[in-house]
């Protein structure tokens, strides 16, 4: 630059030129000469003193603008050996204007730092430190022993002196032993740290932080063995892996990812306690006002275990397969005797008088009615019941003279306003007098008695066949839907979790903030790029079993499709309508289920929590739908309809995590539209569809409620219905008021309660009824349904663990983490992993077989409740 200079310059004359080569000498001559030197030929005043010094002694000294101090040490570093060397630098008198500046000069690195230590927090608000305290950074050597150097400068810009105490000593536990806990204190002026090196034959550590103290909040990170440290609170960030912490903090470190075979375990005491969940503190008066810190010191104890080795990973792998094939060989072995004592009974029937079910009785379910409360044997009816109920239907609603429809002076609730009482008889009769459960005898001669479906509806005793009198094939496509649509699904929503988990991985890997995710921390097993491979690999149950129960499914369906082909009379007249599109879409929601849960669990965290719920939902919602297919195949609602409403529910559940947390206008917004959408359903069911949501249904509903409660207080009609609906109200009711009084923290957990709670109830409803109306459970199904609730149990149990929760900072999240319990390897979660996916494979076990005893009976003769 100076020769470029000098040429540009030369042309001009040789009076530039001399007067750039004197300027160059004396930048030379400055640059080459001592720093006494250049500062005196300057005119700088300022006299610096040096000392030798000594370790474990403490210097008191003052400090001018006038006077610099050079403090020289000497240490012997081994190879075989570490010592950690810490110098403490304590302000006997504040000076936050011109405070102290230490510059430690080492070998191969350079620390700096002021006193008072100034270190910013939230809104840039300002903590002083008189006291500070460092750790030097300790270069490798590769001599056997060498005798190293370094220099403390102390200098400052005040013009009075300053009196400080300086104190350098060795740190004789620097390097940390394997299981041997070391306890020691930290604040955020006077960081912590120690090094750890790999022994022979440990490829994976975990290295434990504790404390007895949940507040200051404090920081653990991990770091190569470089220089300088990042130890203070605004820096600590930046390289290696770190972890807020209250009393817990834990990470699992790899050999593999240290190329020295050792690290840094680094302590850092935050200024304040906001990322811990603390209280915010006050805002300062001005800008530039210090505020006091007060006691910020922590103990804590440290302890640095050897991790799992590989054999403990082939383990936990063996017995995760291991359990869920187990139930592929269960399956086949009662797939087997099923088979063959199926074939004993061919045989049986091949060697008697070939009589169908319904001429000799035997195999069908006797008569009762299924109602609450006590009515006469069916033998004992007449028709004059018949012609009674009519009689009083009549009254009720009108109808007089053999119009009945044009006589009506105001419409009732729902759409038609007959109530014909069927009788008992008539539900008894065998299939050989009439091929069809529509009997002349039933109805008044209308003509669109075979058409108008309201009209069968509106019988107070439904048998399954006046429920099932849709084309099979038609019902059989509609179904179908619900699987292609679960597919579809299940598709477009899972290439984009994949997406985004594998970015939230990506982004723990790089940034090294452990944070981001919520893991359990004292069971986090990494595998690869996967920091927690043991919660994903607990997933595998879900996806195993539901391809199980698609198996089963499967299996039936072609047994199914065989009987028909053959014209099996079972199979065309008996039972409850095989409709297996649900079966379907149940298996594929757990499967997926399965699929998402580990996604979730790759990073599991507050912005993905719906990864790990929405498949619950479905999964609830299409068992619901299932129990209400098998006693009404006509009426269930359509694939576009339900996955609509399930929509709805992730879309609230969304809704009530991102805006639901102390926002009373969200939680009276929903709980009106939960108990708006309970009466609406409630209505559904009990009327069957026979209702409009119109302009008129206010008009009518008040026709109904003068009618039959004030004009003649008349009982309802379907009491076994209007049981089920009050009891399902009064739990509903019940849940929206808990949810807007309390409003809990976990809306996704509450959404769901309200699910299973309603599941549950209509599940319970469905045994007591199909017990009351004389049907039996099968042993198969029987042991399904007691191992399903043992099982439920145990989940539950592990499930309300609690080993970490989004719903606080990651910090307080750690406190509840906890230690393996199965094979060290697997954690709470995971056995909840294990326990719910065996569960909910035997409750859809449950709902294929439990009405396996109605194979033989006719329909007209299985009930509608």
């Amino acid at each position: 630059m100076l020769r470029s200079y000098w040429k540009s310059r030369h042309k001009r004359g040789p009076g530039a030129y001399a007067l750039l080569l004197r300027l160059s000498a004396y930048l030379c001559l400055c640059a080459c000469a001592t720093r006494r030197g250049c500062a005196e030929e300057l005119g700088d005043p300022k006299t610096v003193v040096h000392k030798d010094a000594d370790f474990e002694v403490t210097y008191n000294d003052t400090v001018t603008s006038d006077i610099q101090t050079i403090y020289t040490f000497n240490h012997t570093v081994s190879r075989n050996k570490t010592e950690g060397v810490r110098v403490s630098v304590n302000v006997q008198s504040e000076q936050v204007e011109n405070p102290i500046l230490i510059v430690v000069r080492q070998k191969q690195a350079v620390l700096s730092f002021q006193v008072p230590l100034i270190l910013r927090g939230l809104y840039q608000r300002k903590y002083p430190y008189a006291h500070v305290g460092r750790t030097l950074c300790q270069p490798q050597t590769r001599a056997l022993s060498e005798t190293q150097f370094f220099f403390v400068d102390v200098s400052t810009l005040s013009s009075q002196g300053v009196h400080y105490q300086l104190r350098v000593s060795r740190v004789d536990s620097f390097t940390l032993q394997t299981d041997k806990k070391f306890s020691f204190v930290a604040t955020p002026s006077q960081p912590q740290y120690f090094k750890y090196v790999f022994p022979d034959g440990v490829d994976s550590v975990i290295v434990k932080v504790n404390s007895q103290m949940n507040f200051p909040c404090s920081v653990m990170s991990i770091q190569d063995i470089l220089c300088p440290v990042y130890d203070l609170d605004n820096n600590v960030a930046f390289i290696g892996m770190y972890q807020t912490m209250t009393t817990t903090a834990a990470i699992t470190v790899q050999r593999k990812d240290f190329p020295s075979n050792s690290f840094y375990v680094v302590i850092v005491v935050k200024t304040e306690d906001e990322a811990c969940g603390g209280p915010l503190r006050f805002y300062p008066l001005r800008p530039d006002e210090l505020i006091d810190a007060g006691n910020r010191s922590k103990v804590l104890d440290v302890v640095v275990s050897p991790a799992i080795n590989s054999e403990v990973y082939v383990m936990g792998m063996l017995f995760c397969l291991g359990i869920f094939l187990s139930f592929y060989v269960l399956t086949f072995l009662v797939a087997c005797i099923e088979n063959k004592r199926m074939h004993r009974r061919k045989e049986g029937l091949l060697s008697t008088p070939s009589v169908s079910p319904a001429e000799t009785g035997k195999g069908l379910t006797p008569v009762s009615p299924y109602e609450y409360g006590s009515i006469e044997n069916s033998s004992t009816l007449s028709s004059e019941a018949v012609t009674d109920s009519m009689v009083s239907a009549d009254a009720n609603y009108g109808y007089m003279g053999p119009e009945p429809f044009k006589r009506r002076p105001i419409a009732p609730f729902f759409h038609l306003d007959i109530h014909i009482e069927r009788p008992l008889d008539s539900v008894g009769r065998c299939r050989q007098e009439s091929l069809s459960s529509v009997e002349e005898d039933d109805y008044d001669t209308l003509a669109d008695i075979d058409s108008d479906k309201n009209i069968v509806r509106t019988k107070k005793f439904l048998c399954v066949s006046d429920l099932a009198r849709k084309d099979k094939r038609i019902l059989s496509k509609k179904y179908q839907i619900y699987f292609w649509n679960i597919a579809t699904i299940a598709v477009f929503y899972a290439l984009p979790v994949i997406q985004l988990v594998i970015t939230y991985q990506t982004v723990v890997n790089v940034t090294g903030n452990q944070d981001i995710c919520y893991y359990n921390f004292l069971c986090a097993h990494p595998l690869g790029a996967l920091s927690a491979f043991n919660n994903i690999l607990s997933n595998l149950g879900y996806v195993m079993l539901g391809l199980l129960f698609l198996l089963i499914v499967l299996q039936r369906d072609i047994m199914h499709n065989r009987a028909l082909l053959r014209n099996d009379l079972a199979a065309l007249e008996c039972g409850i309508p095989k409709h297996f599109g649900l079966y379907y879409a149940m298996g594929t929601a757990l499967m997926m289920e399965g699929l998402l849960s580990a996604c979730y669990h790759v990073c599991p965290n507050y912005t993905n929590f719906q990864f790990d719920t929405s498949f619950m939902y479905m999964i609830a919602g299409l068992c619901m739908l299932k129990l209400y297919q098998k006693r009404h195949p006509d009426i269930n609602a359509s694939a576009y309809t339900a996955y609509a409403c399930l929509a709805a529910v992730i879309f609230f559940s969304v809704l009530g995590v991102v805006f639901g947390k102390d926002n009373t206008a969200f939680w009276i917004v929903f709980s009106i539209i939960h108990i708006l959408a309970t009466l609406l359903l409630s209505i559904q069911l009990y009327y069957m569809g026979r209702w409009r949501l119109d302009s008129g249904i206010l008009r009518r509903m008040l026709y109904v409620i003068y009618t039959d409660c004030i004009r003649q207080c008349s009982g309802p009609m379907y009491i076994d219905r209007m049981v089920l609906l009050v009891m399902g109200n009064i739990v509903n009711w019940s849940l929206a008021a808990y949810g807007l009084i309390e409003r809990p923290n976990d809306f996704a957990s509450y959404l769901l309660a309200i699910a299973i709670c309603n599941l549950l109830l209509y599940f319970a409803f469905y045994i007591i009824m199909k017990l009351r109306s004389n049907e039996r459970i099968q042993f198969l199904a029987l042991v399904c349904i007691l191992f399903t609730a043992v099982v439920w149990g145990f989940a539950l149990f592990f499930f309300f663990q609690g080993l970490s929760t989004w719903q606080k900072t990651p910090a307080e999240s750690r406190e509840h983490n906890r230690d393996c319990i199965l094979l060290s390897f697997f954690d709470d979660h995971d056995i909840w992993h294990f326990l719910s996916s065996i569960a909910m494979f035997g409750s859809f076990l449950v709902l294929l077989t439990m009405d396996d005893d109605l194979d033989t009976v006719q329909r007209d003769k299985i009930y509608v409740f």
